[in-house]
This record gives C-alpha cells, sequence and structure tokens, in this order.
C-alpha cells in the first residue's frame, strides 16, 4: 500500500507545470495576445502559432485545426515539451522551453534561438 501511494506521488509529481507568467508570455509573443485561427506565414497555426508537425510530434489526440483554440494549444505545447524537453518542463526553465517551442526538438542547443528565448524571458516581467 505504501509502495502505492509513492509510486502515485512520484507520478503526479514528476512534471510540474511551468508558471502562468510563462505561459501569457509565450501566447503574446507568438500572436500579440491573439485568439483564434491565426495562421503566419511559415504555415503555423493559432494562438501559439503551432506547425502541424509540431501537433504530430506532440503526441495528442484530436485533430490540427484544434490548436487554434488557446487550451488547447497550451495542452499540444506541454506534450511536447515533456516529450523533448522534460527537465526543463519540470523545473519550469523558461528560457529552455521557449526555445524548444521555437526551433524544435534541439532548439535549445542553437544559437538562434537564443533571442527568441530572451523575448519571452523579457515578456514575463
Amino acid at each position: 500500500m505504501k509502495t502505492a501511494l509513492l509510486a502515485l506521488l512520484l507520478s503526479t509529481s514528476a512534471f510540474a507545470a511551468p508558471s502562468e507568467a510563462f505561459w501569457r508570455a509565450l501566447h503574446k509573443v507568438e500572436t500579440g495576445g491573439r485568439v483564434g485561427p491565426i495562421r503566419s506565414s511559415s504555415g503555423a497555426l493559432g494562438p501559439l502559432q503551432i506547425k502541424r508537425e509540431y501537433f504530430i510530434d506532440s503526441r495528442v489526440k484530436g485533430s490540427y485545426s484544434q490548436v487554434s483554440d488557446l487550451a488547447f494549444a497550451r495542452k499540444v505545447a506541454e506534450a511536447y515539451f515533456k516529450r523533448y524537453a522534460p527537465e526543463a518542463y519540470r523545473k519550469g526553465d523558461a528560457f529552455t522551453l521557449a526555445r524548444v517551442h521555437n526551433g524544435g526538438p534541439s532548439g535549445h542547443r542553437r544559437s538562434s534561438t537564443l533571442a527568441y528565448g530572451r523575448k519571452v524571458l523579457n515578456a514575463m516581467k
């Protein structure tokens, strides 16, 4: 019984969500806080500007068009972060998560995502 309870506690605490400030900043940086089916010239969709490949990689059930809904887009991003940046997600590392969001699974290693990461951090202030 104690082992089962310990396993349950560990499984529920393994992933602590990033701060609400992070999610607001990501939304602000991506679309200025707009909602709905916002399309970019790069083919990204919705308030968090999620590309089809990102959606597929997240493994969230549903259709790509659902990323137009902010709550669903956040669910997709959370799943993506848990898959590709679990330690950063667990720590609430906004800089690393922003860089992964912008540059893909290895985005946190690319110098091209540094400015984007700083932009999200600045938007959190």
